[in-house]
């Protein structure tokens, strides 16, 4: 169960008196988070997610609730933080900075289709283009300083052929400079389980706490690398092209891209492995959750430097 902070209901009923949503009706803990701890709430006015925030400060949020308020103004299908009655979206409960959104529908999928490959595709330019009037920065807190702080923590529990493609990964990535490709804020962790879906509709795209600025095409590749994967950790060409089509058809790709495509994949994967090593093997005090399998992305990873060629458009 990933609730790390209680909340009863009449604690929240306390808390939601700063807010005009009607009568606590329902309280449910939700068990999937990882970061945060989040419960579904219902009202006499709606459905609503709430959430507390584990890691993250009260002076970090306003980054991402701002943008979901942006985004949700410009038709994208997310979270939209709601005020309270000092027009404020943080708020403190239980001692951690929260705040409750409304909540979307749709369900999200382990095996998706290539037409979901396609409405997520398009979906996720729709966003990269109503993030380009998004005025705040957020410098990505997962880029090349934190991959190289992270590497020698994790090194101790890799065998020598893990640790010679860690260090040699990293040092190659340390060399790139993405800053000429399009810029703009990314959603950074859109996995099948933060995409709701109704059929091949997009329902709502959910957990923006990892958002960032940064290459519009590392946001790409790191959805097609859970998207359009198979379980061995090759892409699948069909729908890696379907995506990119669909994507492209939003946010035309250029030839700069095109060039940077393959490395992009490559650390997107990075990412993800160093982050679930991390996760493995140094997880926080008291983390009740269960770690992602970290071998997922190392064969991701390893797939996309031994590929002759890589999918594009």
């Amino acid at each position: 169960m990933a609730v790390f902070t209680s909340v009863s209901e009449a604690e929240l009923t306390a808390w939601l008196g700063d807010y005009s949503l009607g009568q606590l009706l329902e309280l449910q803990g939700i068990a999937s988070g990882i970061e945060n701890t989040n419960y579904f709430v219902t009202t006499s006015n709606g459905r609503f997610v709430l959430t507390l925030f584990e890691i993250l400060s009260a002076d970090e949020l306003p980054f991402y609730l701002n943008l979901m308020a942006h985004l949700a103004r410009h038709g994208i299908p997310c979270p939209n933080p709601v005020a309270n009655r000092a027009n404020q979206f943080l708020g403190t409960l239980n001692g951690k900075p929260a705040c409750i959104v409304s909540r979307l529908s749709g369900k999200s999928t382990t095996t998706p289709s290539s037409a979901q490959c396609a409405a997520i595709g398009a979906m996720l330019g729709q966003m990269h283009i109503a993030g380009q009037s998004f005025s705040q920065i957020m410098p990505n807190p997962r880029g090349e300083t934190w991959r190289a702080a992270t590497a020698p923590q994790v090194r101790p529990f890799l065998d020598a052929q893990q640790a010679a493609l860690l260090e040699s990964e990293i040092a190659l990535q340390a060399q790139q400079n993405w800053t000429s490709l399009p810029q703009g804020v990314i959603h950074a962790d859109l996995f099948r389980d933060n995409v709701l879906l109704e059929e091949n509709r997009v329902g709502g795209l959910i957990d923006f706490y990892f958002a960032c600025s940064d290459a519009l095409l590392y946001d790409v590749a790191i959805t097609v690398n859970d998207w359009c994967t198979h379980t061995d950790g090759t892409l699948d060409a069909a729908k890696t092209q379907t995506f990119l089509c669909a994507y492209h058809a939003v946010r035309p790709l250029l030839e700069s891209e095109r060039s940077a495509w393959p490395l992009l994949l490559r650390v997107a994967a990075l990412r993800f492995w160093l982050s679930r090593l991390f996760d493995m093997y140094l997880p926080r005090d008291g983390e009740l959750i269960h770690a992602h399998d970290p071998r997922h992305f190392e064969r991701i990873l390893k797939n996309h430097i031994a590929a002759a060629q890589i999918v594009w458009l």
